[in-house]
């Protein structure tokens, strides 16, 4: 593992705050469509993955010139999503911190998909999030430090059919040892009660969304 941050864009919801996400050295991964609103920003992609049938065709020429690396696959005899593959690209590159932008929004079934790749990010040790306007996106299976981001809520979301030993420190409604189970919505819409909170849990893994309206 290095102290490379990537950055991979989507081409899901896009606003301008994503921008204050990207740091001077990010690697920028731009996957099909999020290539181009990398472009469009004025942001050259290291790499664009994808196979780019969400774009016309001049942008797509525009994303081949104006990329780094340009990694295409057939929009039709391919298994994974183009997320999937910049996710994958960015494993590769063995880093310190994955940042997922523009893969929340429209299809439900894309979102679910995206949110799941953050269980393999944890597997490789590697810290991963989703970020979009309204939510802050971690995933945890031991213990995990929520700063104060602005966000009115934050929820816990069991990840795996049952998590265990569930215990809030510093958050308006404080649980010690509980177990949270997929189908409840006890942990739902807590706040934090100062400036951080602390999240620890004896087994299974948990999401934890920070959120907004």
């Amino acid at each position: 593992m290095n102290d490379t941050r990537v950055i991979i864009v989507s081409g899901g919801l896009w606003t301008d705050d994503y921008l204050d996400y990207i740091r001077p050295g990010d690697l920028l991964i731009g996957a099909d469509r999020g290539a181009l609103m990398l472009i469009e920003r004025g942001l050259r992609p290291d790499i664009a993955v994808g196979d780019f049938d969400s774009v016309s065709p001049e942008d797509a020429e525009r994303i081949r010139v104006l990329s780094g690396r340009i990694d295409t696959c057939d929009p039709v005899d391919k298994n994974y999503t183009d997320t999937e593959l910049a996710f994958e690209l960015a494993l590769n590159e063995r880093p310190s911190e994955i940042v997922m932008l523009g893969v929340t929004g429209g299809r439900m079934d894309h979102t679910l998909a995206n949110v799941q790749l953050l269980i393999r990010a944890l597997r490789r040790q590697v810290v991963c999030t989703i970020r979009d306007r309204n939510n802050y996106i971690q995933l945890t299976g031991s213990q995990l430090v929520v700063e104060d981001r602005g966000f009115t809520y934050v929820s816990l979301i069991p990840a795996t059919m049952e998590v265990s030993g569930v215990t809030l420190e510093g958050f308006e409604y404080p649980l010690e040892n509980a177990t949270l189970r997929q189908g409840q919505s006890l942990s739902v819409s807590n706040k934090l009660s100062g400036p951080s909170g602390t999240v620890s849990i004896e087994s299974g893994l948990l999401l934890v969304i920070q959120s907004r309206d």
